[in-house]
């Protein structure tokens, strides 16, 4: 791969720049990057938009789930050094919930898709073009952990629940998508991050995103990945 080497120009180029134009029109984002795993993506972008005043992180309580390996959803933001502000109870949230708990101290609104469950019966949750437009309305970004991060539809492919794209959730109003480069997507491991421009190159900017960023051979079998799937072959 050219790491950090512009072919065209012969000289010194930014790090990962073909692989992040490919993933944001894949994503149908105006911008994407890529770190090493998706709890990266999420800690980085919690460090960024809650490392002020502004630290408070507005999630409900049935979205505050344990992923793989025994980590759970709550210990991650909070090792970010956020301050999590819960809302709604497991089975019920409401798009009130949300609008009561938004307030100087909110630094984002965040959604995580239960991707490894799904709820049923007595359950209830806002629809995310509801909150998107709470989350304008109140000036803080909402920001999606979409987890195994699906590129195609996938009940299309089997009789099995449907998992949202980045390109869905991103046209209904979410800021900032997350999501796995394994799992799903099927590239390597690795966490990509998409949404609004202005967004995602402040993420970029912050320095823990060294710590993260991922090494030749990731960037290189991702890029492959995001072809493949451009050139049709999902």
């Amino acid at each position: 791969t050219n790491l950090e080497f512009d072919l065209n120009h012969g000289k010194r180029g930014s790090r990962a720049e073909y692989l992040e134009h490919n993933l944001a029109i894949l994503c149908g984002a105006e911008a994407a990057t890529v770190v090493n795993n998706c709890a990266a993506a999420l800690v980085l972008i919690l460090r960024h938009f809650c490392g002020g005043e502004k630290n408070e992180v507005v999630i409900s309580r049935g979205e505050l789930i344990q992923i793989g390996g025994g980590f759970r959803i709550p210990d991650i933001l909070e090792s970010s050094g956020a301050r999590l502000r819960e809302v709604g109870t497991t089975n019920k949230t409401s798009i009130e919930d949300y609008e009561l708990a938004i307030g100087d101290r909110t630094g984002l609104v965040l959604q995580v898709h239960r991707s490894n469950f799904f709820m049923e019966g007595f359950v209830a949750s806002p629809p995310t073009k509801d909150l998107a437009r709470l989350a304008r309305k109140k000036k803080v970004p909402l920001i999606e952990d979409l987890g195994s991060g699906a590129m195609v539809d996938t009940d299309r492919l089997a009789p099995i629940e449907h998992e949202p794209t980045p390109a869905e959730s991103l046209k209904q109003g979410v800021a900032l998508v997350c999501f796995s480069g394994d799992k799903l997507f099927g590239g390597p491991q690795s966490g990509i991050i998409a949404g609004k421009k202005r967004l995602v190159r402040a993420v970029k900017q912050e320095p823990f995103f060294r710590a993260l960023r991922c090494d030749k051979l990731v960037l290189s079998a991702l890029q492959a990945t995001v072809d493949a799937y451009l050139n049709g072959a999902s």
